[in-house]
């Protein structure tokens, strides 16, 4: 069984991953209203990888007997001045869920939680990847800048993104 302030932690981390995707989804708008194809690819994927992360959260409070408590979802920016922004916002907002990540850790090796602590380290590898990358986006926009055939090669590489539902969440 899980605790409850484990259990009200991870549903603010559903909270939080939902939040995620609908960041993600947004910068997907922006890019489309900018035509960067490739770019919304990028992100749309991302929307989509992140509502896999709730879901894990989900079936795990469930499978531990708790209860999903899901709560009001704040609209995230929907503007940004530039591609490089929108994803140095991305790599930021990364580096937000890494410290949250790593605060569920923290409450759980507290609470010797030991099936929780667990299933938070596919999470901290995963941020490991996150943040990597977003970042990497963000330097290559460094190199190329946001205008011309650099921002378009970049563009092209970002179209070449898939999402593949995991089988199991």
């Amino acid at each position: 069984m899980i605790s409850d302030n484990i259990q009200e932690a991870f549903n603010k981390q559903i909270n939080a991953e939902i939040y995620s995707s609908y960041l993600y989804l947004s910068m997907s708008a922006y890019f489309l209203s900018v035509n960067l194809n490739g770019f919304a690819n990028w992100m749309r994927c991302q929307a989509q990888e992140e509502l896999v992360h709730a879901m894990k959260f989900y079936n795990f409070i469930n499978d531990r007997g708790g209860n999903v408590i899901l709560s009001v979802i704040e609209g995230p920016p929907t503007k940004w001045n530039s591609p490089i922004q929108a994803f140095q916002d991305a790599y930021t907002h990364e580096q937000k869920v890494t410290g949250l990540i790593n605060t569920l850790v923290d409450l759980t090796t507290e609470q010797k939680d030991h099936a929780s602590a667990t299933f938070l380290q596919w999470f901290v590898n995963e941020q490991v990847e996150e943040e990597a990358s977003a970042d990497g986006v963000v330097q290559q926009l460094k190199l190329a800048g946001d205008q011309g055939s650099g921002l378009f090669m970049i563009d092209r590489e970002l179209a070449s993104r898939t999402f593949v539902m995991p089988i199991v969440l």
